[in-house]
């Protein structure tokens, strides 16, 4: 999974990231220190491992990881090429979604790209530029559309979504507040749109805000765009993410409880992104290690397989599974098997998260 923090200059981005990989990219009170996207891999937290870890006597646990890239900051003007705008443009469209971090707090100590904090402003001039690059895409493959169309009828229905697309964005709305039916979605994710990218909406708040659980006006009024466009909004205060960072794991926690939050910055990214692109974890375990794998929700059996190795799908016999929370109950697959927990499933089994599972094939 690879997720693109982005946001004007000046609103927190590097630090951020700096944060949530330890990637020690260079952060700065200027624009565009950060230059090329740097790209930090993330272990993503599950505790579920330890206690498979310790029911296997396990070796090692592999957690499943998320790549997140910060990208160079924006200004108006990007799609034209103006300042990083071109670079920023083609970042995004590596990435399956968009973390755009907005500046929630004062701080007359660090400059703001447009004289002053104005989060609706800052999320107009970022989605505009979005929006901008997509029109001049769509407008490319409108033209192709209508010259295809005298030959080919059946191009109707692509010439319909597409005028659909082109008027929306004209309006200066995003491609991802239109609905669409399953059949529109596969040909619109086709274009790569940038502004059809799930996003979530990362307010960066005050120590204080966070630590009193304030939500201020500036955090009202991104949750008041993100309702508009299905978004998720989480907050944060990147400078105390910055010194979790830096301690060691079993002082996380504590530091954590000393300021009265139950979770630290990262854990709510990382639970946002899995909702926001509809993700699940199984499990598998061994003498050896213990493994979380990422899949989409809705994934069949054979399919989440091949996650393992292609051959594994190929060769697909059975899945022998177990809910997680029933394995942590019994502690052995022996003992849940007698309790009749341990299921044999076939081909057409939808895995669910936290199921472990044993995978039989034959290549």
């Amino acid at each position: 999974m690879k997720l693109g923090i982005v946001g004007l200059p000046n609103v927190g981005k590097s630090t951020l990231f700096n944060a949530i990989t330890k990637a020690g990219a260079e952060s700065a009170n200027y624009p565009f220190c950060t230059i090329e996207p740097n790209v930090g891999v993330v272990a993503v937290p599950d505790k579920r491992l330890d206690v498979l870890r310790e029911v296997y006597n396990s070796k090692k646990n592999v957690p499943t990881a998320i790549e997140f890239y910060d990208i160079a900051g924006l200004v108006k003007g990007a799609s034209k090429g103006e300042g990083l705008g071109n670079k920023f443009l083609s970042h995004i469209r590596e990435v399956e979604a968009i973390v755009h971090v907005v500046r929630c707090f004062e701080d007359e100590n660090v400059v703001h790209v447009d004289g002053e904090v104005g989060p609706s402003k800052d999320i107009e001039t970022i989605n505009l530029e979005l929006i901008f690059s997509d029109l001049e895409l769509i407008e490319r493959r409108l033209f192709k559309t209508q010259k295809g169309l005298k030959a080919d009828k059946s191009l109707k229905v692509e010439l319909e979504l597409l005028t659909k697309l082109k008027e929306t964005l004209e309006d200066g709305f995003s491609a991802r507040t239109i609905e669409f039916n399953d059949e529109e979605i596969k040909f619109v994710k086709s274009l790569n749109l940038l502004s059809f990218k799930p996003i979530i909406y990362c307010a960066n708040i005050s120590e204080d805000d966070i630590v009193n659980g304030n939500e201020n006006n500036y955090v009202k009024e991104v949750r008041k765009i993100a309702d508009t466009e299905n978004a998720e909004v989480i907050t944060i205060c990147a400078k105390i993410e910055q010194e979790v960072s830096e301690l060691e794991e079993d002082e996380k926690e504590e530091f954590l409880n000393e300021l009265g939050l139950k979770e630290s910055g990262l854990d709510k990214l990382i639970r946002s992104s899995y909702h926001l692109l509809d993700l699940i974890s199984f499990l598998t375990a061994g003498p050896l290690e213990v493994r979380a794998w990422t899949i989409k929700k809705g994934t069949k059996a054979p399919q989440a397989a091949s996650k393992i190795h292609s051959d594994i799908e190929r060769g697909f016999i059975r899945a022998e599974t177990i809910a997680f929370e029933d394995l942590k109950e019994h502690r052995t697959m022996a003992a849940a098997k007698e309790k009749g927990l341990v299921r044999l499933e076939g081909k057409d089994y939808i895995v669910k998260d936290g199921d472990v599972i044993v995978f039989r094939f034959n290549v």
